[in-house]
């Protein structure tokens, strides 16, 4: 019940406290003694008679629902996404049994009561018939079909929507209708078993480095197939390159397989893992997934800084010289001048090499040039406080790599209390540390290095293709000549490597994520050893080294630096990222940026870069469309005014995989929730005609409802005649006038 003329609060209270005034002036000095029990009868008949007459000058009305539901709409949505193909072994699509559905089941009933309409879903919505339907559409963004629905049916009293699919629901964000529209009735086709195999994922690792093996992972499962074995396929570039045969614990279980890849140095890689189709199987697009290496970036650049000259320094610079992928410059501190000033040998590039004179860059600009930064016993004086500082903001800030080794560098002396200790993986000044078990029931000799279970497949540390083979060849690794004393891990730290020490096992190899770059401790003494006690053909102790030097310096970002999708498909409208900074890695926002498309056919078109920037962070974006698989290169270079701030690139692959074929099973989760949550329900296509009678009792949310006055029926007035007779009877009868 609603009020026509309703009261605002403070006009209904002043009315209350004028009617309960009125009333105790009424009778609080009657002519005639009376009770109490009748001087209450008469005040609540009194009261209940005023009340009444307010409450009826008010106009109160009722709001009924309409007489018929005639008129009402009801959208019936048919999903035609490529999936709905599929027959699940019965011989007729899932589309066809949709179709039948709505023209069999739910047009006959709901036409007699509702304004009954049908469309399609796949990439959008639109107006369909059922003679026409075909499953055409590339994806099926079912969340996004029925916002766009009721946003057309927005106002028009829509009873509720019917939505036939098999839940492949494709959207990048997927939404469902709330409980503010209308309700969603879902209609479920399609087989919840059914034989398929399907590689669910494949990753990669980073491999911008030049000669570097990189981990390929491999994720795959069997449903309907039991525990029969089945083979997968790796290709680079459409050429086997190797080929495992794989069992599943039980069915439906899923299998990971760990490959170990060389991609092409000089071009991008497109590397795809398949299953041979199986018998009995419907889907093979789920069958095939791509990943793309990308080529190998510009070479590294690493600064070396060493307290003293030592062997230490020149087996390890000559290890990383002979790397292609690195670009070595050093400084080491040869001693004191004449005037007690240290000196410094210097070796690097003729470019760089007159920053160094001083034993550290004195820019924020010079620094930042390196993408990572080597530390061998150094002292905590070796650095004013101001560098310290500079050297932690390397790491946090331009995303670059910090090694530290050598045991002055972590003595009481060395960097315990500076600014750089945070960066660090492990703790400095608590040496009580935390013991970590390489592997149970193994016992090191002192100073002997072994590897924990996280080693074992860390890139820096893993020697081997396989776990085992990296355990050998640690395990044929000399003793170290010491090893410093390291605290516990830091929160999010890694441990890669303990030797036996005299309390128990220490830390040798630790490292961490810290701001945007990583760091790396390496607490051991003379890891030359690992070169002159072993045979001169192994290269264990150059590979460590590099792989170490490899891992820190390759997130390193450039000054312009360009993100692209991890995967994408024809038709995604997909956002190209560029972020700009100067020498010295500050944002840039101001930045002019030109960027180049180069599609697979090699056709290069320009793109749209706006800015994406409302933190000053300099970053930009540009919005892109393929409509082609393959493989797509972006070429971007800023510029301030004049001024050459920098170029980057990068490579997409679009079409690595197909989402609307990920696991083709009905999803009756996804039908059951978006049901659920706009106030529907789900039902499967053998149930769709329950549907009918619910959409029969309900009241569109947008109908207008009927307002019927009550104030003028004749009961309302024989009710105030009612109160008013009695009040004067008893008034009567009590002797009152």
């Amino acid at each position: 019940m609603q009020f026509a003329h309703p009261l605002p609060w403070w006009l209904a209270a002043v009315i209350a406290v004028a009617l309960a005034v009125a009333l105790a002036l009424a009778y609080r000095r009657p002519l005639v003694p009376l009770a109490a029990g009748r001087r209450a009868a008469l005040v609540s008949l009194r009261a209940l008679s005023l009340a009444a007459l307010v409450l009826f000058l008010l106009r109160p009305v009722r709001l009924l629902p309409p007489a018929s539901t005639r008129g009402a709409i009801v959208p019936i949505l048919i999903d035609t996404s490529r999936s709905m193909r599929l027959t699940d072994g019965t011989g007729e699509s899932r589309l066809a049994r949709a179709a039948a559905v709505a023209e069999q089941v739910l047009l006959p009933a709901l036409s007699r009561d509702f304004d009954v309409v049908v469309q399609q879903v796949g990439d959008g919505v639109a107006p369909a018939t059922l003679d026409a339907l075909s499953p055409q559409a590339r994806r099926s963004d079912l969340a996004a079909g029925l916002e766009a629905l009721r946003e057309r049916y927005r106002g028009q009293p829509v009873a509720g929507i019917v939505l036939i699919s098999d839940g492949g629901d494709t959207s990048a964000s997927p939404r469902s209708a709330g409980p503010s529209g209308p309700p969603v009735y879902m209609v479920g086709v399609g087989a919840s078993g059914g034989r398929d195999r399907e590689i669910v994922g494949v990753a990669i690792g980073d491999p911008k480095l030049d000669q570097a093996s990189v981990d390929l992972r491999v994720s795959a499962v069997a449903s309907g197939y039991g525990r029969a074995p089945f083979e997968i396929r790796l290709l680079a570039d459409g050429v086997v390159v190797d080929t495992r045969r794989v069992a599943p614990v039980a069915d439906g279980t899923p299998v990971d397989e760990l490959f170990t890849v060389s991609p092409n140095a000089q071009a991008p890689t497109v590397f795809t893992a398949e299953i041979p189709a199986g018998d009995g199987e419907e889907a093979l697009e789920n069958n095939v997934r791509s990943v793309l290496a990308s080529p190998a970036g510009r070479r590294r650049r690493v600064l070396m800084i060493e307290g003293a000259p030592g062997y230490e320094h020149a087996f390890l610079r000559r290890a990383l010289g002979l790397d292609p992928v690195l670009e070595i410059d050093s400084v080491t501190r040869k001693g004191a001048n004449e005037e007690g000033e240290d000196t410094f040998f210097v070796q690097g590039a003729s470019r760089r090499v007159g920053v160094l004179a001083s034993g550290f860059p004195s820019r924020r600009e010079d620094l930042f040039a390196y993408d990572a930064i080597a530390i061998a016993d150094v002292e905590a004086d070796f650095f004013t406080r101001d560098q310290l500082g500079r050297l932690s903001d390397f790491v946090s800030e331009r995303g670059g790599g910090l090694l530290v080794l050598g045991g002055r560098s972590f003595d009481r002396h060395g960097l315990p209390g500076t600014p750089l200790e945070p960066v660090l993986p492990v703790e400095l000044n608590d040496r009580r540390g935390v013991l970590h078990v390489a592997r149970e029931g193994v016992s090191l000799a002192p100073n002997k290095v072994a590897l924990t279970f996280e080693g074992e497949m860390h890139p820096v540390t893993r020697l081997g293709d396989t776990p085992e083979q990296t355990r050998k060849l640690w395990a044929a690794l000399p003793a170290l000549a010491g090893t410093a004393a390291m605290g516990a891990p830091r929160p999010g730290a890694t441990v890669l490597a303990v030797a036996a020490s005299a309390g128990g096992l220490s830390p040798v190899i630790a490292v961490q994520r810290f701001g945007q770059g990583r760091s790396m401790v390496f607490a051991g003494e003379a890891s030359w050893r690992w070169k002159m006690m072993l045979p001169s053909t192994d290269r264990t102790y150059e590979m460590f080294w590099r792989h170490a030097l490899r891992w820190l310096s390759g997130p390193a970002p450039d000054p312009v630096s360009i993100t692209v999708p991890d995967a994408a498909e024809p038709g995604d409208t997909v956002a190209i990222g560029v972020q700009v900074r100067d020498a010295a890695f500050i944002p840039v926002s101001d930045a002019g940026v030109d960027a180049t498309l180069t599609k697979p056919d090699g056709t290069a078109v320009p793109l749209v870069v706006g800015r994406d920037d409302a933190a000053g962070l300099g970053r930009f974006s540009a919005p892109f469309r393929p409509e082609a698989p393959g493989v797509y290169r972006v070429r971007a270079e800023a510029r301030r005014g004049a001024t050459l701030l920098g170029r980057g690139d990068a490579w997409l692959y679009v079409g690595g995989a197909d989402r609307e074929f990920a696991d083709p099973r009905l999803n009756e989760g996804f039908l059951q929730r978006a049901a659920n949550a706009s106030g529907g329900r789900y039902v499967p296509a053998g149930e769709a005609a329950s549907i009918v009678p619910l959409l029969r009792t309900i009241v569109p949310r947008d109908a207008v409802l009927e307002r019927r006055d009550l104030w003028h029926r004749p009961w309302a007035f024989g009710v105030v005649l009612a109160l008013l007779v009695g009040e004067w009877t008893l008034r009567r009868r009590w002797g009152l006038r």
